[in-house]
């Protein structure tokens, strides 16, 4: 069963460059992102939990934005932060 926050969410669009990886790494000068990702909330673009600094997770508990997706290519998965839910 899918959570009611993938169901609702809706696709944001990025709001961030990302073509040089997470953009805020590039700004503290990492370079050592893993995957990219997109708040679904508010179309930020920021790095995976296997990234050192997991900046989407530390939005997520920012903002209280639940879903958000796999912004790597081919990919198109979902997960809510509040339910723990893959979609």
């Amino acid at each position: 069963m899918i959570c009611q926050h993938l169901k609702e969410a809706v696709e944001a669009a990025p709001l961030s460059a990302y073509e040089a990886g997470c953009p805020e790494c590039h700004a503290a000068g990492l370079h050592d992102w893993v995957h990219l990702r997109l708040c679904l909330g508010c179309g930020m673009v920021a790095c995976c939990d296997s990234s050192p600094l997991k900046h989407m997770s530390a939005h997520h508990e920012g903002t209280g934005h639940p879903v958000m997706r796999s912004f790597e290519p081919g990919e198109s998965w979902r997960w809510c932060y509040l339910d723990e839910h893959l979609g």
